[in-house]
Protein backbone atom coordinates (compact mmCIF):
# COMPACT_ATOMS: atom_id res chain seq x y z
CA UNK A 1 0.00 0.00 0.00
CA UNK A 2 2.82 2.41 0.82
CA UNK A 3 4.67 1.83 -2.44
CA UNK A 4 7.15 4.55 -3.31
CA UNK A 5 8.33 5.80 -6.66
CA UNK A 6 12.07 5.77 -7.17
CA UNK A 7 13.92 8.95 -8.05
CA UNK A 8 15.19 7.26 -11.22
CA UNK A 9 11.64 6.33 -12.31
CA UNK A 10 10.40 9.86 -11.59
CA UNK A 11 13.11 11.31 -13.82
CA UNK A 12 12.49 8.73 -16.58
CA UNK A 13 8.80 9.74 -16.67
CA UNK A 14 9.85 13.29 -17.57
CA UNK A 15 11.62 12.02 -20.68
CA UNK A 16 8.53 10.56 -22.38
CA UNK A 17 7.92 12.81 -25.44
CA UNK A 18 4.17 13.15 -24.93
CA UNK A 19 4.52 13.98 -21.24
CA UNK A 20 7.73 16.05 -21.26
CA UNK A 21 7.86 19.73 -20.31
CA UNK A 22 10.17 22.22 -22.00
CA UNK A 23 13.24 23.24 -19.97
CA UNK A 24 13.63 27.01 -20.27
CA UNK A 25 14.04 28.52 -16.79
CA UNK A 26 17.18 29.87 -15.10
CA UNK A 27 17.99 30.73 -11.48
CA UNK A 28 17.03 34.35 -12.20
CA UNK A 29 13.65 33.25 -13.60
CA UNK A 30 13.00 31.14 -10.51
CA UNK A 31 13.97 33.97 -8.16
CA UNK A 32 11.65 36.32 -10.03
CA UNK A 33 8.84 33.76 -9.75
CA UNK A 34 9.46 33.49 -6.01
CA UNK A 35 9.49 37.25 -5.43
CA UNK A 36 6.48 37.60 -7.71
CA UNK A 37 4.29 35.24 -5.71
CA UNK A 38 5.49 36.17 -2.20
CA UNK A 39 5.12 39.94 -2.44
CA UNK A 40 1.39 40.64 -2.58
CA UNK A 41 -1.04 42.57 -0.43
CA UNK A 42 0.82 41.45 2.70
CA UNK A 43 3.56 44.02 2.29
CA UNK A 44 1.01 46.81 1.80
CA UNK A 45 -1.59 45.81 4.41
CA UNK A 46 -0.36 43.21 6.89
CA UNK A 47 2.58 45.23 8.21
CA UNK A 48 0.44 48.02 9.65
CA UNK A 49 -2.29 45.73 10.95
CA UNK A 50 0.13 43.61 12.93
CA UNK A 51 2.08 46.63 14.17
CA UNK A 52 -1.08 48.27 15.54
CA UNK A 53 -2.70 45.21 17.08
CA UNK A 54 0.08 42.77 18.00
CA UNK A 55 3.74 43.86 18.06
CA UNK A 56 4.21 47.61 17.56
CA UNK A 57 7.53 48.63 15.95
CA UNK A 58 8.88 45.17 16.83
CA UNK A 59 6.90 43.89 13.82
CA UNK A 60 10.25 44.01 12.01
CA UNK A 61 11.53 41.32 14.40
CA UNK A 62 8.36 39.29 13.78
CA UNK A 63 9.14 39.29 10.06
CA UNK A 64 12.66 38.09 10.83
CA UNK A 65 11.27 35.25 12.99
CA UNK A 66 8.76 34.26 10.31
CA UNK A 67 11.51 34.39 7.69
CA UNK A 68 13.59 31.98 9.76
CA UNK A 69 10.67 29.53 9.96
CA UNK A 70 10.24 29.75 6.18
CA UNK A 71 13.99 29.30 5.70
CA UNK A 72 13.85 26.00 7.61
CA UNK A 73 11.22 24.72 5.18
CA UNK A 74 13.01 26.28 2.19
CA UNK A 75 16.22 24.36 2.93
CA UNK A 76 14.24 21.11 2.90
CA UNK A 77 12.52 22.08 -0.34
CA UNK A 78 15.88 22.97 -1.89
CA UNK A 79 17.30 19.49 -1.24
CA UNK A 80 14.29 17.72 -2.73
CA UNK A 81 13.92 20.06 -5.72
CA UNK A 82 17.57 19.59 -6.69
CA UNK A 83 17.52 15.83 -6.08
CA UNK A 84 14.13 15.08 -7.70
CA UNK A 85 13.77 17.78 -10.40
CA UNK A 86 10.23 16.76 -11.37
CA UNK A 87 7.01 18.77 -11.58
CA UNK A 88 4.70 18.48 -8.59
CA UNK A 89 6.68 19.96 -5.68
CA UNK A 90 5.69 18.39 -2.33
CA UNK A 91 3.51 15.79 -4.09
CA UNK A 92 6.46 14.39 -6.05
CA UNK A 93 8.76 14.58 -3.03
CA UNK A 94 6.27 12.64 -0.91
CA UNK A 95 5.89 9.96 -3.62
CA UNK A 96 9.62 9.22 -3.58
CA UNK A 97 10.01 9.23 0.20
CA UNK A 98 6.73 8.51 2.03
CA UNK A 99 4.59 6.48 -0.36
CA UNK A 100 1.67 6.81 -2.74
CA UNK A 101 -1.20 7.45 -0.25
CA UNK A 102 0.75 10.26 1.42
CA UNK A 103 1.65 11.67 -1.99
CA UNK A 104 -2.00 11.64 -3.03
CA UNK A 105 -3.08 13.42 0.14
CA UNK A 106 -0.49 16.16 -0.25
CA UNK A 107 -1.32 16.52 -3.97
CA UNK A 108 -5.02 16.77 -3.15
CA UNK A 109 -4.13 19.37 -0.52
CA UNK A 110 -2.03 21.43 -2.97
CA UNK A 111 -4.78 21.43 -5.61
CA UNK A 112 -7.14 23.04 -3.08
CA UNK A 113 -4.46 25.41 -1.78
CA UNK A 114 -3.46 26.79 -5.16
CA UNK A 115 -7.04 26.90 -6.53
CA UNK A 116 -8.42 28.91 -3.62
CA UNK A 117 -5.29 31.05 -3.50
CA UNK A 118 -5.63 31.96 -7.18
CA UNK A 119 -9.32 32.81 -6.83
CA UNK A 120 -8.86 34.87 -3.67
CA UNK A 121 -5.97 36.85 -5.19
CA UNK A 122 -7.96 37.46 -8.40
CA UNK A 123 -10.83 38.90 -6.38
CA UNK A 124 -8.39 41.07 -4.41
CA UNK A 125 -6.81 42.29 -7.66
CA UNK A 126 -10.24 43.21 -8.97
CA UNK A 127 -10.90 45.31 -5.87
CA UNK A 128 -7.68 47.30 -6.31
CA UNK A 129 -8.38 47.89 -10.01
CA UNK A 130 -11.93 49.10 -9.30
CA UNK A 131 -10.50 51.47 -6.68
CA UNK A 132 -8.03 52.90 -9.20
CA UNK A 133 -10.84 53.23 -11.76
CA UNK A 134 -12.95 55.13 -9.23
CA UNK A 135 -10.06 57.56 -8.71
CA UNK A 136 -10.20 58.60 -12.37
CA UNK A 137 -13.99 58.69 -12.52
CA UNK A 138 -14.71 55.28 -14.06
CA UNK A 139 -17.18 53.15 -12.12
CA UNK A 140 -17.94 49.49 -12.75
CA UNK A 141 -21.64 48.50 -12.66
CA UNK A 142 -22.48 46.78 -9.36
CA UNK A 143 -23.72 43.69 -11.17
CA UNK A 144 -20.23 43.24 -12.67
CA UNK A 145 -18.30 44.00 -9.46
CA UNK A 146 -18.77 40.68 -7.70
CA UNK A 147 -21.11 39.30 -5.03
CA UNK A 148 -19.69 41.55 -2.30
CA UNK A 149 -20.52 44.77 -4.15
CA UNK A 150 -23.83 43.80 -5.79
CA UNK A 151 -27.23 43.31 -4.24
CA UNK A 152 -28.29 39.77 -5.01
CA UNK A 153 -26.30 37.84 -7.61
CA UNK A 154 -23.13 39.58 -8.79
CA UNK A 155 -20.39 38.60 -11.21
CA UNK A 156 -16.81 39.86 -10.85
CA UNK A 157 -15.96 40.29 -14.53
CA UNK A 158 -12.48 41.69 -13.83
CA UNK A 159 -11.40 38.69 -11.71
CA UNK A 160 -12.90 36.31 -14.28
CA UNK A 161 -11.07 38.02 -17.16
CA UNK A 162 -7.74 38.13 -15.31
CA UNK A 163 -7.67 34.37 -14.70
CA UNK A 164 -8.56 33.63 -18.34
CA UNK A 165 -5.82 35.93 -19.67
CA UNK A 166 -3.24 34.36 -17.36
CA UNK A 167 -4.41 30.90 -18.45
CA UNK A 168 -3.63 31.79 -22.08
CA UNK A 169 -0.17 33.08 -21.10
CA UNK A 170 0.62 29.83 -19.24
CA UNK A 171 -0.55 27.71 -22.18
CA UNK A 172 1.66 29.61 -24.64
CA UNK A 173 4.80 28.84 -22.64
CA UNK A 174 6.88 29.12 -19.50
CA UNK A 175 9.40 31.49 -21.05
CA UNK A 176 6.64 33.96 -21.95
CA UNK A 177 5.28 33.55 -18.42
CA UNK A 178 8.75 34.27 -17.04
CA UNK A 179 9.11 37.38 -19.19
CA UNK A 180 5.70 38.75 -18.19
CA UNK A 181 6.48 37.99 -14.56
CA UNK A 182 9.88 39.70 -14.80
CA UNK A 183 8.33 42.93 -16.09
CA UNK A 184 5.55 42.96 -13.50
CA UNK A 185 7.87 42.05 -10.62
CA UNK A 186 10.27 44.82 -11.66
CA UNK A 187 7.41 47.33 -11.48
CA UNK A 188 6.21 45.93 -8.15
CA UNK A 189 9.64 45.95 -6.49
CA UNK A 190 10.33 49.44 -7.87
CA UNK A 191 7.13 50.68 -6.21
CA UNK A 192 8.10 49.02 -2.92
CA UNK A 193 11.60 50.54 -3.03
CA UNK A 194 10.20 53.99 -3.86
CA UNK A 195 7.84 53.73 -0.89
CA UNK A 196 10.71 52.70 1.40
CA UNK A 197 13.05 55.47 0.20
CA UNK A 198 10.35 58.15 0.26
CA UNK A 199 9.12 57.01 3.67
CA UNK A 200 12.60 57.35 5.19
CA UNK A 201 12.30 61.16 4.87
CA UNK A 202 9.22 61.16 7.11
CA UNK A 203 10.47 58.78 9.83
CA UNK A 204 10.49 60.20 13.36
CA UNK A 205 12.60 58.53 16.04
CA UNK A 206 9.96 59.09 18.74
CA UNK A 207 7.53 56.82 16.86
CA UNK A 208 9.80 53.87 17.66
CA UNK A 209 9.36 54.36 21.41
CA UNK A 210 8.66 51.90 22.90
CA UNK A 211 10.09 49.54 20.29
CA UNK A 212 8.63 46.55 22.17
CA UNK A 213 5.39 47.78 23.84
CA UNK A 214 4.23 46.39 27.17
CA UNK A 215 2.59 42.98 26.97
CA UNK A 216 -1.22 42.66 26.90
CA UNK A 217 -3.28 39.48 27.18
CA UNK A 218 -5.34 38.73 24.06
CA UNK A 219 -9.10 38.36 24.53
CA UNK A 220 -9.98 34.67 24.71
CA UNK A 221 -11.59 33.17 21.64
CA UNK A 222 -14.53 30.80 21.75
CA UNK A 223 -16.09 28.07 19.64
CA UNK A 224 -15.20 27.87 15.94
CA UNK A 225 -13.21 31.10 15.97
CA UNK A 226 -10.82 30.05 18.74
CA UNK A 227 -7.31 28.87 17.83
CA UNK A 228 -6.99 25.09 18.17
CA UNK A 229 -4.01 25.50 20.51
CA UNK A 230 -6.23 27.42 22.95
CA UNK A 231 -8.78 24.62 23.15
CA UNK A 232 -6.13 21.91 23.39
CA UNK A 233 -3.73 23.43 25.92
CA UNK A 234 -5.48 26.50 27.32
CA UNK A 235 -2.73 28.64 25.81
CA UNK A 236 -3.75 32.27 25.34
CA UNK A 237 -1.56 34.27 22.90
CA UNK A 238 -0.14 37.61 24.01
CA UNK A 239 -0.23 40.94 22.23
CA UNK A 240 2.89 43.12 22.43
CA UNK A 241 5.84 42.34 24.70
CA UNK A 242 8.44 39.74 23.77
CA UNK A 243 5.86 36.97 23.31
CA UNK A 244 3.83 39.32 21.14
CA UNK A 245 6.66 39.21 18.61
CA UNK A 246 6.15 35.46 18.20
CA UNK A 247 2.36 35.89 18.10
CA UNK A 248 2.92 38.44 15.33
CA UNK A 249 5.28 36.03 13.58
CA UNK A 250 2.46 33.45 13.33
CA UNK A 251 0.38 36.13 11.56
CA UNK A 252 2.97 37.68 9.24
CA UNK A 253 4.20 34.20 8.32
CA UNK A 254 1.36 34.08 5.84
CA UNK A 255 2.83 37.02 3.94
CA UNK A 256 5.66 34.63 2.94
CA UNK A 257 3.46 31.89 1.55
CA UNK A 258 4.22 31.05 -2.04
CA UNK A 259 7.96 30.37 -2.19
CA UNK A 260 7.13 26.65 -2.34
CA UNK A 261 5.49 27.28 -5.73
CA UNK A 262 9.01 27.71 -7.15
CA UNK A 263 9.59 23.99 -6.57
CA UNK A 264 6.72 23.08 -8.91
CA UNK A 265 8.79 24.42 -11.84
CA UNK A 266 11.77 22.11 -11.19
CA UNK A 267 11.11 20.04 -14.30
CA UNK A 268 11.13 23.16 -16.51
CA UNK A 269 14.47 24.42 -15.16
CA UNK A 270 17.61 24.14 -17.30
CA UNK A 271 19.97 23.14 -14.45
CA UNK A 272 17.67 22.29 -11.52
CA UNK A 273 20.45 20.85 -9.33
CA UNK A 274 22.10 24.28 -9.22
CA UNK A 275 19.28 26.73 -9.89
CA UNK A 276 16.43 25.42 -7.71
CA UNK A 277 18.19 26.09 -4.36
CA UNK A 278 19.28 29.51 -5.62
CA UNK A 279 15.76 30.41 -6.74
CA UNK A 280 14.02 29.23 -3.57
CA UNK A 281 16.46 30.68 -1.04
CA UNK A 282 17.20 33.83 -3.06
CA UNK A 283 13.56 34.86 -3.39
CA UNK A 284 12.95 34.23 0.30
CA UNK A 285 15.94 36.37 1.33
CA UNK A 286 14.94 39.28 -0.93
CA UNK A 287 11.36 39.31 0.34
CA UNK A 288 12.42 39.11 4.00
CA UNK A 289 14.65 42.18 3.59
CA UNK A 290 11.84 44.11 1.86
CA UNK A 291 9.27 43.15 4.52
CA UNK A 292 11.56 44.24 7.36
CA UNK A 293 12.32 47.55 5.62
CA UNK A 294 8.65 48.33 4.98
CA UNK A 295 7.65 47.53 8.57
CA UNK A 296 10.39 49.81 9.92
CA UNK A 297 9.33 52.65 7.61
CA UNK A 298 5.61 52.47 8.35
CA UNK A 299 6.08 52.34 12.13
CA UNK A 300 8.60 55.20 11.90
CA UNK A 301 6.30 57.42 9.84
CA UNK A 302 3.34 57.09 12.18
CA UNK A 303 3.05 55.83 15.77
CA UNK A 304 1.88 52.21 15.74
CA UNK A 305 -1.22 53.07 17.80
CA UNK A 306 -2.41 55.48 15.09
CA UNK A 307 -1.92 53.21 12.07
CA UNK A 308 -4.98 52.25 10.03
CA UNK A 309 -5.77 48.57 9.61
CA UNK A 310 -7.12 48.50 6.06
CA UNK A 311 -4.45 50.56 4.25
CA UNK A 312 -1.68 51.46 6.71
CA UNK A 313 1.04 52.44 4.25
CA UNK A 314 -1.21 54.53 2.06
CA UNK A 315 -2.82 56.24 5.06
CA UNK A 316 0.58 56.90 6.65
CA UNK A 317 1.59 58.89 3.57
CA UNK A 318 -1.74 60.71 3.61
CA UNK A 319 -1.16 61.62 7.26
CA UNK A 320 2.18 63.22 6.29
CA UNK A 321 0.50 65.21 3.51
CA UNK A 322 1.67 63.12 0.51
CA UNK A 323 -1.41 61.46 -1.09
CA UNK A 324 0.51 60.82 -4.34
CA UNK A 325 2.32 57.91 -2.70
CA UNK A 326 -1.00 56.48 -1.53
CA UNK A 327 -2.10 56.15 -5.17
CA UNK A 328 1.29 54.70 -6.05
CA UNK A 329 0.86 52.03 -3.38
CA UNK A 330 -2.55 51.04 -4.74
CA UNK A 331 -1.03 50.81 -8.22
CA UNK A 332 1.83 48.64 -6.92
CA UNK A 333 -0.60 46.34 -5.13
CA UNK A 334 -2.77 45.91 -8.23
CA UNK A 335 0.24 45.18 -10.44
CA UNK A 336 1.78 42.88 -7.87
CA UNK A 337 -1.30 40.70 -7.48
CA UNK A 338 -1.18 39.89 -11.19
CA UNK A 339 1.98 37.82 -10.80
CA UNK A 340 0.77 36.25 -7.53
CA UNK A 341 -2.33 35.01 -9.35
CA UNK A 342 -0.39 33.69 -12.35
CA UNK A 343 2.23 31.83 -10.34
CA UNK A 344 -0.35 30.20 -8.05
CA UNK A 345 -2.20 29.02 -11.17
CA UNK A 346 1.12 27.76 -12.55
CA UNK A 347 1.77 25.78 -9.38
CA UNK A 348 -1.65 24.15 -9.39
CA UNK A 349 -1.49 23.05 -13.02
CA UNK A 350 1.94 21.46 -12.48
CA UNK A 351 0.76 19.46 -9.47
CA UNK A 352 -2.36 18.35 -11.36
CA UNK A 353 -0.18 17.41 -14.37
CA UNK A 354 2.20 15.34 -12.23
CA UNK A 355 -0.66 13.45 -10.55
CA UNK A 356 -2.21 12.76 -13.96
CA UNK A 357 1.10 11.48 -15.37
CA UNK A 358 1.28 9.03 -12.46
CA UNK A 359 -2.26 7.80 -13.19
CA UNK A 360 -3.76 9.06 -9.92
CA UNK A 361 -5.88 11.44 -12.01
CA UNK A 362 -7.03 10.71 -15.61
CA UNK A 363 -4.03 10.39 -17.96
CA UNK A 364 -5.87 12.58 -20.47
CA UNK A 365 -4.52 15.60 -18.59
CA UNK A 366 -0.87 14.53 -18.79
CA UNK A 367 -0.41 15.26 -22.53
CA UNK A 368 1.69 18.35 -23.29
CA UNK A 369 1.02 20.75 -26.15
CA UNK A 370 2.86 19.59 -29.32
CA UNK A 371 4.25 23.07 -29.98
CA UNK A 372 4.52 24.88 -26.63
CA UNK A 373 5.39 21.77 -24.52
CA UNK A 374 3.12 22.98 -21.72
CA UNK A 375 0.42 20.97 -19.87
CA UNK A 376 -2.33 22.79 -21.75
CA UNK A 377 -5.25 20.49 -20.90
CA UNK A 378 -5.14 20.88 -17.09
CA UNK A 379 -4.20 24.55 -17.51
CA UNK A 380 -7.31 25.27 -19.57
CA UNK A 381 -9.59 23.17 -17.36
CA UNK A 382 -8.38 24.64 -14.08
CA UNK A 383 -8.15 28.15 -15.51
CA UNK A 384 -11.81 28.13 -16.55
CA UNK A 385 -12.99 26.58 -13.27
CA UNK A 386 -11.03 29.07 -11.14
CA UNK A 387 -12.20 31.98 -13.32
CA UNK A 388 -15.81 31.01 -12.65
CA UNK A 389 -15.13 30.62 -8.91
CA UNK A 390 -13.46 34.03 -8.79
CA UNK A 391 -16.32 35.58 -10.73
CA UNK A 392 -19.25 34.24 -8.75
CA UNK A 393 -17.98 33.42 -5.27
CA UNK A 394 -17.07 35.42 -2.20
CA UNK A 395 -14.47 33.15 -0.60
CA UNK A 396 -12.68 35.28 1.99
CA UNK A 397 -13.63 32.82 4.74
CA UNK A 398 -11.94 29.98 2.85
CA UNK A 399 -8.66 31.87 2.47
CA UNK A 400 -7.25 30.37 5.66
CA UNK A 401 -7.40 26.95 3.97
CA UNK A 402 -4.56 28.18 1.79
CA UNK A 403 -2.47 28.73 4.90
CA UNK A 404 -3.12 25.39 6.59
CA UNK A 405 -2.58 23.58 3.29
CA UNK A 406 0.82 25.17 2.79
CA UNK A 407 1.94 24.43 6.35
CA UNK A 408 0.85 20.81 5.93
CA UNK A 409 3.03 20.63 2.80
CA UNK A 410 5.97 22.03 4.79
CA UNK A 411 5.58 19.23 7.35
CA UNK A 412 5.48 16.52 4.68
CA UNK A 413 8.57 17.83 2.86
CA UNK A 414 10.60 18.07 6.09
CA UNK A 415 9.63 14.52 7.06
CA UNK A 416 10.46 13.39 3.53
CA UNK A 417 14.02 14.69 3.86
CA UNK A 418 14.46 12.63 7.04
CA UNK A 419 13.03 9.46 5.48
CA UNK A 420 14.95 9.72 2.19
CA UNK A 421 18.23 10.37 4.02
CA UNK A 422 17.67 7.09 5.89
CA UNK A 423 16.31 4.94 3.05
CA UNK A 424 18.60 6.23 0.27
CA UNK A 425 21.68 7.70 1.95
CA UNK A 426 23.84 7.33 -1.17
CA UNK A 427 21.43 9.13 -3.50
CA UNK A 428 23.29 11.96 -5.35
CA UNK A 429 22.25 15.29 -3.81
CA UNK A 430 23.35 18.50 -5.50
CA UNK A 431 22.15 20.42 -2.43
CA UNK A 432 22.04 18.97 1.07
CA UNK A 433 19.91 20.37 3.86
CA UNK A 434 22.33 21.22 6.70
CA UNK A 435 22.10 19.92 10.29
CA UNK A 436 19.95 16.87 9.56
CA UNK A 437 17.98 15.64 11.50
CA UNK A 438 17.81 18.77 13.71
CA UNK A 439 16.79 21.28 11.03
CA UNK A 440 13.91 19.20 9.52
CA UNK A 441 12.62 18.45 13.03
CA UNK A 442 12.65 22.17 13.85
CA UNK A 443 10.82 22.85 10.57
CA UNK A 444 8.10 20.33 11.45
CA UNK A 445 7.72 21.73 14.95
CA UNK A 446 7.49 25.34 13.74
CA UNK A 447 4.95 24.50 11.03
CA UNK A 448 2.78 22.43 13.38
CA UNK A 449 2.82 25.25 15.95
CA UNK A 450 1.59 27.75 13.38
CA UNK A 451 -1.11 25.30 12.24
CA UNK A 452 -2.33 24.98 15.82
CA UNK A 453 -2.76 28.76 15.95
CA UNK A 454 -5.37 28.61 13.17
CA UNK A 455 -9.11 28.57 14.04
CA UNK A 456 -10.96 25.32 14.73
CA UNK A 457 -13.26 26.07 11.78
CA UNK A 458 -10.28 25.98 9.41
CA UNK A 459 -9.26 22.57 10.75
CA UNK A 460 -12.78 21.19 10.25
CA UNK A 461 -12.96 22.37 6.63
CA UNK A 462 -9.45 21.08 5.95
CA UNK A 463 -10.35 17.72 7.47
CA UNK A 464 -13.47 17.48 5.30
CA UNK A 465 -11.47 18.15 2.11
CA UNK A 466 -8.86 15.57 3.13
CA UNK A 467 -11.59 12.99 3.85
CA UNK A 468 -13.03 13.56 0.38
CA UNK A 469 -9.53 13.09 -1.02
CA UNK A 470 -9.20 9.70 0.69
CA UNK A 471 -12.50 8.59 -0.87
CA UNK A 472 -11.36 9.68 -4.35
CA UNK A 473 -8.02 7.91 -3.92
CA UNK A 474 -9.49 4.55 -2.95
CA UNK A 475 -12.31 4.92 -5.48
CA UNK A 476 -10.11 5.86 -8.45
CA UNK A 477 -6.46 6.74 -7.87
CA UNK A 478 -5.26 3.54 -6.19
CA UNK A 479 -6.52 1.22 -8.95
CA UNK A 480 -5.51 3.51 -11.85
CA UNK A 481 -2.05 4.31 -10.53
CA UNK A 482 0.77 3.53 -12.98
CA UNK A 483 2.63 1.87 -10.12
CA UNK A 484 -0.30 -0.51 -9.58
CA UNK A 485 -0.73 -1.25 -13.29
CA UNK A 486 2.98 -2.03 -13.65
CA UNK A 487 2.86 -4.36 -10.62
CA UNK A 488 5.10 -2.20 -8.44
Amino acid sequence: MFRTKSVEQSIRDTEEPEHALKKSLSAVDLTVFGVGVIIGTGIFVLTGKVAKETAGPATALAFVAAGVVCALAALCYAEFASTVPVAGSAYTFAYTALGEPVAWIIGWDLVLEFALGTAVVAVGWSGYVRSLMDNVGWTMPEALSGPDAAEGVGFDVLAFALVLVLTVILVVGMKLSARVTSVVVAIKVAVVLMVIIAGLFFVKAENYRPFIPQAEQQPAGSGWDAPLVQLMFGYEPTNFGVMGIFTAASIVFFAFLGFDVVATAAEETKVPQRDMPRGILGSLLICTVLYVAVSLVVTGMQHYSELSVSAPLADAFKATGHPFYAGLISFGAAVGLTTVCMILLLGQTRVFFAMSRDGLLPRFFSKTHPRFRTPYRPTILLGVVIAVIAGFTSIEELATLVNIGTLFAFVVVALGVLVLRRTQPDLPRAFRTPWVPLLPILSVAASVWLMLNLPVETWVRFGAWMALGVIVYFGYGRSHSRMAREGR
